[in-house]
């Protein structure tokens, strides 16, 4: 960044401004909705069944967690409890196999999107009830539910009494990799391109240190990176099949779910209609571009309509509604699932599973259908 011009440390300064302004907004709005939810989750019924807890135990506290979580179930006179730990060579996925195999009634994800994500790989398609005890730094998905990620007795109250939703499960399989023998779940939004690179290049540690704005470090990084082509076919739910020649992009991703904290990327996604939103973005201009892409961003944020802002001149975001969506590039190009990195593919297919996953989430008023929480089904 050394020989970036003013204008353009003035135009990320002015961003970084807006963003602060926004958050600050964002947790007063979390406070009002946390009273409400606390005064929803006093009626819930208990569920004594078999749980085993996932735990993923690299995230900070996990062992303080975990004792909490112990505590918890004896107070609630839950005693058919287990704890399974992911390992390196042992990701949630195959740890849920496990927990199945062992009798669970109930599988409890604990730990960041990661660990939620790889759960639900498993738990897919099993009707089986999961739950989720977030304590990784995004938590996304758990934000998308509803589902408390600064209170971790809510969060257990939750995971632990009636009150599910049957939600959609997105797969994005690379199809040039011989060794995979399944599609990589994702719950939120899976890309290719620049929001891939801008995860790669995130800190780890600057991400333990200010969570998810660690992420605008990893972009800035990757602003002037070339741009992507290849060649788009995407299936629309009637099952017509439409492509696209040489799409130049910076960025394609699949959402089954829009919000991320503070924003809005794509409004028109919902975690329960069996279609993907998928979503092309492209910018010109340099940092100008970018620029108004963040514009663009803001504007269907606050309108809750997908799209460009009418004022934008250098940046597009176009966005399709699909069931599927099958991509060749002309370069390998990097993928990731839900913030989890793939690697690198040159032909990729993204798949959506309708209502596969059974997911226990708060008890809301129906009047917050709004924020994009939407009541659950008992279950």
């Amino acid at each position: 960044m050394g020989g970036m011009p003013l204008a353009a440390i003035i135009t990320i300064a002015v961003i970084a401004g807006v963003i602060v302004l926004i958050v600050a907004v964002t947790f007063a709005l979390r406070a009002r909705r946390h009273k409400r939810l606390s005064q929803q989750l006093v009626k819930r019924n208990d569920d004594q069944v078999h749980y085993v807890f996932v735990v993923n135990p690299s995230k900070p506290q996990a062992a303080q967690r975990r004792a909490h979580i112990e505590q918890f179930c004896r107070d609630k006179g839950l005693t058919d409890v287990e704890f399974i730990d992911t390992q390196l060579d042992k990701d949630g996925r195959a740890c849920a196999k496990e927990a199945l195999a062992n009798g669970a009634d109930v599988v409890v994800a604990v730990g960041g999107d990661g660990t939620v994500r790889t759960v639900a790989s498993a738990m897919s398609g099993t009707g089986h009830a999961m739950g989720i005890i977030p304590i990784g730094t995004g938590n996304l998905f758990a934000r998308n539910m509803g589902i408390p990620i600064d209170d971790i007795d809510a969060a257990l109250t939750v995971a632990t009494s009636h009150g599910s939703r049957h939600v959609d499960v997105g797969r994005l399989s690379l199809l040039d990799d011989p060794k995979a023998d399944h599609g990589h779940a994702f719950l939120i939004i899976a890309g290719v391109g620049f929001d891939a690179a801008m995860i790669d290049d995130t800190d780890p540690q600057l991400k333990k240190n200010i969570s998810w704005l660690a992420y605008f470090v990893g972009g800035v990084k990757n602003l002037f990176t070339p741009k992507y082509r290849g060649d788009v076919t995407i299936t629309s739910t009637d099952g017509s099949m439409h492509t696209r020649h040489g799409v130049a992009f910076r960025t394609f991703m699949a959402g089954n779910c829009g919000q991320i904290p503070v924003f809005s990327l794509m409004p028109n996604a919902s975690y329960d209609d069996g279609i993907l939103d998928f979503e092309i973005i492209d910018t010109s201009g340099g940092i100008f571009g970018w620029a108004n892409l963040f514009g663009d961003v803001v504007h269907q944020t606050i309108t809750g309509k997908p799209g460009s802002n009418p004022l934008s001149t250098n940046s597009t975001m176009d966005q399709i509604q699909g069931v599927s969506a099958e991509i060749t590039l002309e370069k390998p190009v990097l993928a990731q699932v839900d913030g989890d990195m793939l690697g690198r593919t040159r032909h990729l297919r993204f798949t959506v599973d309708r209502e596969a996953l059974c997911v226990r989430v708060p008890e809301v008023a129906p009047d917050m259908s709004a924020t994009g929480i939407i009541p659950p089904i008992r279950d």
